[in-house]
């Protein structure tokens, strides 16, 4: 059966005058969301990691811990760990703490991320983004296995025959987030991770082919099946006017922000009603939403969807009221409606 998760980066909201809230309260209302989300029985919650004004999380494991203690079995993990800038036995360690505190609940996301400012914040150079990843998450695979591990690289000293503690009572599943590279498809695969398509910009069809070179893939490598998923923003509202006037204004200030420093055109209402409709944003009633996430769901062959539901200043009230739709609305649509389809022979079912 389909699953549904929520993802956060921590963006930093206003309040009811349109001030920009403090990054302490802002976590603190990260923590209310996961808890609303655990009461609604969505399967999963996800933190990001960013090291910038915009976002309050810069500690995805401790948010997560103060998470785990105000819930029951929402599923919790990181969206994403960025691996690159990291020690993968702290990593290993501090999501085995967290699996243990929360019964068996932690699942991280591993990736490259989208920001560049932990590497010189930690100390390392851009020059080597990719062969810090490729060796981190070599190393980290080992670990999950928790078994002595003997490894070798050129990024850290090697490891002996070495044990890293705490142990996890059951294992620990894992996924890497991929934002559109065969190789990064092919690497998840040869891993034998989940796979999380990170689809922020065209429409979700096209990362059918990546889907499939995914499974195609772990068959070669002589893998059982994993799990696919998708991470997309949006927002959802009582009516789809409603959720556009409510969302666009914290969607520009999102893009305009970062397409200052990337050279991307300034962005607008007409872009913005594009992504809508045929692009990644999943804005809108319920009902347009869980259509939308259905088309997805049957075009990629999706085991999981999850929405990145706090996108730049967005109120934290407007959040609990996406999180709320999204538990009791959205996701028995989406079901129903994956269902019909699948009856049908997955007939399109886009608006």
């Amino acid at each position: 059966m389909i699953e549904f998760g929520l993802h956060t980066f921590g963006d930093v909201t206003v309040d009811s005058d349109g001030e920009l809230l403090s990054h302490a309260q802002t976590l603190r209302n990260v923590v209310d969301q996961a808890a609303l989300a655990d009461e609604l029985g969505i399967a999963f919650f996800g933190v990001g990691e960013h090291h910038r004004t915009e976002y309050a999380v810069s500690s995805p494991e401790i948010v997560l811990a103060a998470i785990a203690s105000r819930t029951k079995n929402i599923r919790l993990g990181t969206a994403v760990t960025v691996l690159s800038s990291d020690d993968p036995v702290r990593v290993f360690q501090r999501f085995a703490t967290l699996d243990a505190l929360s019964n068996g609940r932690s699942e991280p996301i591993l990736g490259r991320g989208s920001f560049t400012e932990s590497f010189p914040l930690f100390g390392y150079e851009l020059k080597d983004y990719d062969v810090l990843f490729e060796e981190k998450l070599d190393l980290l695979a080992a670990l999950l296995k928790e078994e002595p591990v003997t490894w070798q690289g050129t990024t850290r000293r090697p490891l002996q025959g070495t044990e890293v503690f705490p142990k996890t009572e059951n294992g620990m599943p894992a996924w890497i987030g991929v934002g559109g590279s065969p190789e990064s498809v092919v690497r998840t695969a040869r891993y034998g991770f989940g796979l999380m398509l990170a689809i922020i910009g065209g429409p979700s069809a096209r990362f059918a082919p990546y889907a499939d070179l995914f499974r195609r893939s772990l068959a070669q490598f002589g893998h059982d099946a994993r799990p696919i998923g998708v991470h997309s923003p949006g927002h959802i509202a009582d009516t789809d006017e409603q959720a556009w006037e409510e969302a666009y204004p914290a969607f520009d200030v999102m893009f305009t922000t970062i397409g200052r420093e990337r050279g991307w055109p300034p962005y607008n209402r007409l872009r913005f009603q594009q992504d809508v409709g045929e692009g990644a944003i999943y804005s809108g009633s319920p009902e347009r939403v869980a259509r939308k996430i259905a088309d997805t769901v049957l075009a990629l062959g999706l085991d999981r969807f999850d929405l990145k539901y706090s996108n730049g200043t967005l109120p934290h009230e407007k959040l609990m009221r996406s999180i709320e739709l999204f538990g009791t609305e959205v996701i028995p649509r989406v079901r129903e409606l994956v269902a019909e389809a699948r009856e049908r022979d997955a007939v399109p079912i886009a608006l």
